[in-house]
């Protein structure tokens, strides 16, 4: 089946097949490889990208500006005081004054409704750099890295510990279940994700053969993972909790003991970054041979080039 996302926007993976996701991450694939050999086909030349900025960024700054420029894009960024966003001016009313003006949108903030009313008024493809609720762009990238790691997807065994709520945990749940993945939440129950979520995760999951397994016991949760992953445990906005989120995560703490507790030596190691160095993960897990977070740091570039290319690409 050709996959044809011309006109697309890209805000959640709820609205891909597990065909779409995997195309993106084949093309993906295909721009990195020719970057490498420095082959650029200039597929959006011409086109004028915005991006929106309420939250603050490296990679996914860095990734849509450079896969902008690399394939012939202008980006042009607007910081949360450089635009009238929801405050002098409804949110509706700067979608249709940038979607007269740009090809595409890009969009890193706080709500979820935000994106998608920029998607449903701007008329040109919206893409979620970043939400509350989601950040699917990561996933495409953290999905990238465990195919040139481990080979493919299907069958992975992933083991997301920490905040079981946040946004990675919900954009990685959403993800893996339609890519056929077994995937586990550790988590202490108070933050465990929310069942609406669960019961539509598990809905794609009856349909592609994956798995969704959700616990408090590291020990149980961990065991023959293929992958580790974990997060920040105060997230952007809830800085206010920290001394107790802290208190109730450190036995969730990714470190030598709870790797060597997969049973696998060839179990690796991921976080979307920035990382909060021994609090959710020891220097020496980051640092060490398992660990394959810059990969996909720089594999946010590929991915987003990718996600352009497919939705607004001449």
């Amino acid at each position: 089946m050709a996959v044809d996302l011309k006109g697309r926007s890209f805000l959640t993976l709820k609205d891909f097949t597990t065909e779409e996701i995997e195309y993106l991450v084949d093309l993906a694939a295909e721009l990195k490889a020719k970057k490498k050999q420095g082959i650029f086909d200039g597929r959006m030349l011409h086109k004028n990208v915005a991006l929106i900025f309420e939250k603050p960024s490296t990679r996914t700054r860095c990734a849509f500006t450079i896969g902008c420029t690399d394939e012939g894009a202008h980006p042009e960024y607007l910081g949360k005081d450089d635009i009238q966003l929801g405050h002098k001016e409804t949110v509706e009313d700067t979608a249709r004054v940038l979607g007269r003006m740009f090809d595409g949108i890009e969009f890193r903030g706080f709500s979820q409704k935000t994106v998608e009313t920029l998607a449903k008024y701007s008329g040109v493809p919206v893409w979620n750099g970043l939400t509350d609720e989601d950040h699917p762009t990561q996933v495409l990238a953290d999905f990238l890295t465990i195919k040139e790691k481990i080979g493919h997807l299907k069958g992975v065994r992933f083991v997301y510990i920490g905040d079981g709520r946040n946004n990675m945990a919900n954009a990685l749940m959403i993800g893996a279940s339609k890519m056929g993945m077994d995937f586990v939440i550790v988590a202490p129950e108070s933050l465990y994700p929310e069942e609406e979520l669960v019961a539509c995760c598990k809905g794609y999951a009856k349909e592609s053969g994956a798995s969704i397994t959700i616990t408090a016991d590291v020990a149980e949760g961990v065991k023959g993972a293929d992958v580790i992953y974990t997060d920040v445990w105060v997230s952007m906005g809830e800085e206010e909790k920290a001394k107790d989120r802290i208190a109730l995560l450190t036995p969730y703490q990714v470190n030598r003991a709870l790797m060597e507790q997969t049973g696998k030596a060839s179990t690796i190691f991921m976080h979307c970054l920035p990382a909060v160095r021994e609090k959710e993960v020891t220097e020496e897990v980051l640092e060490g041979s398992q660990s394959v977070v810059f990969d996909e740091a720089e594999n946010r570039l590929h991915t987003i080039k990718a996600v352009m290319v497919a939705t607004i690409g001449n």
